[in-house]
């Protein structure tokens, strides 16, 4: 009797040769099958560590071809942003024409509407632009793909939207003091900067 993989993410059967499941598109991992869960009884799931190093030949990316992933991402969404950007703008400009004149209370709430409006476009645009991307078929976004990474939960699968959108805003504490949590993905295993440690994920070589 064949054995099959069946999905962690929805419990589909596929073949054992299946790289990905067929109804859900998760990961799987080859030749590693999974036995179906029989009614009533409850399936206690391996380490993730034990999982993900049964997967030969895994390699995990390190500190600097993630940084040239970050780099690529900040020009596109730099390119993508500034059409928007640059009509917000525009009352910057006005801003700046009526500094020989009076300027009332509804100046200054003028200026810090569109300050305001600039700040949430270029928020939302990063969160948006990775949260889709990462937890999309890609697993990455447009920098990390074209350096081939992809970003995973701890087992080889797949994240959610809510997952990608707790690692964005874990990159807030990554950030701080000094960009220590950026920088722990130069040393630590498995090569998880702090923002992956919190959201339960590793960036892996595709």
């Amino acid at each position: 009797m064949t054995s099959n993989i069946f999905c962690s993410q929805c419990g589909s059967s596929n073949s054992t040769n299946a790289r990905f499941c067929q109804k859900c598109g998760a990961s799987l991992f080859a030749g590693v099958p999974a036995v179906a869960p029989v009614a009533g009884t409850m399936v206690s799931s391996a380490p993730a560590a034990a999982v993900m190093a049964a997967v030969p030949g895994q390699r995990y990316a390190g500190f600097w071809i993630r940084f040239l992933a970050v780099i690529v991402d900040g020009i596109i969404l730099r390119i993508a942003l500034q059409p928007v950007l640059a009509v917000l703008g525009l009352p910057h400009f006005w801003w700046f024409g009526r500094m020989n004149h009076s300027i009332d209370i509804d100046d200054m709430v003028l200026f810090f509407t569109m300050l305001s409006s600039v700040l949430a476009v270029f928020f939302i645009g990063h969160w948006l632009y990775e949260a889709l991307l990462i937890s999309s078929a890609w697993q990455g976004t447009v920098g990390k793909r074209l350096l081939n990474l992809k970003v995973t939960d701890d087992i080889g699968n797949r994240i959610s939207f809510a997952r990608a959108t707790g690692r964005y805003f874990s990159k807030i504490l990554s950030g701080m003091f000094f960009c220590i949590g950026y920088i722990m993905a130069a040393f630590t295993d498995r090569k998880k900067a702090l923002h992956d440690m919190i959201a339960g994920t590793v960036v892996i070589k595709a």
